[in-house]
């Protein structure tokens, strides 16, 4: 049985890597500002009022945690604010920024004496972050904020690889949550099934890649 850390578990992706994980066995900490009753029903340690942008928040976490090793922390908590270049909010690119780039990293940085050696580190990310993927333009600020969290991703997998620790970067998919307002072109559940299999399959010798919820690997 292994210990897993997830944030952002109240709904969607997170949820259900939350539930699956703990069906198969594994002691769940799922964090979230407040839980849903779905959350609530998947049978993990649920730790509520954790806003990965505050570090006063993300301390309390790691007090929470205290002194048990994590085997998986899986980074999920994210937001989506679309911005065209006609319509560019600075302020709402800000907070994408500070909650899928640096949120990421307050949290691993965190958390890092509970990483034990052979650890999992996982950031949900996007392929909308690749350089080499982008053929449309626009959601500028998920955009570039993905696009930060994949560096912050490859930088950990340097720092923490002489630990044993690899780093994943996770593309669930365009999946029908709230974020996308229902719309995608598969479920949470089986999103949150792949992004499993490839923390699963995540070794050193993978670490730092970015890969999709089907198992294939994504360009930069």
């Amino acid at each position: 049985m292994a210990r897993i850390l997830i944030t952002g578990t109240n709904q969607g992706i997170g949820l259900e890597m939350a539930k699956q994980y703990a069906q198969r066995g594994d002691a769940v900490i799922a964090t979230c500002r407040s839980a849903s009753d779905a959350l609530h029903a998947a049978g993990c340690e649920i730790v509520e009022d954790i806003d990965v942008t505050s570090a006063d928040s993300v301390a309390a976490l790691v007090r929470v945690v205290g002194e048990r090793s994590i085997d998986v922390l899986i980074n999920n908590a994210g937001i989506l604010t679309g911005e065209s270049f006609d319509d560019l909010d600075f302020g709402r690119m800000r907070t994408q920024y500070e909650v899928n780039a640096l949120g990421p990293l307050r949290v691993t940085h965190a958390l890092n004496e509970n990483l034990g050696d052979g650890a999992k580190v996982g950031i949900v990310t996007s392929r909308v972050g690749s350089m080499d993927d982008n053929s449309s333009g626009g959601m500028y600020g998920y955009r570039m904020s993905k696009a930060a969290a994949n560096m912050a991703g490859v930088n950990l997998s340097h720092d923490l690889r002489p630990r044993g620790i690899a780093v994943a970067l996770l593309h669930p998919g365009y999946v029908r949550t709230n974020m996308t307002g229902g719309n995608g072109l598969t479920d949470a559940a089986t999103a949150a099934a792949g992004l499993i299999e490839c923390m699963d399959a995540l070794t050193l010798d993978t670490t730092g890649t970015f890969w999709h919820a089907e198992g294939y690997e994504l360009p930069w």
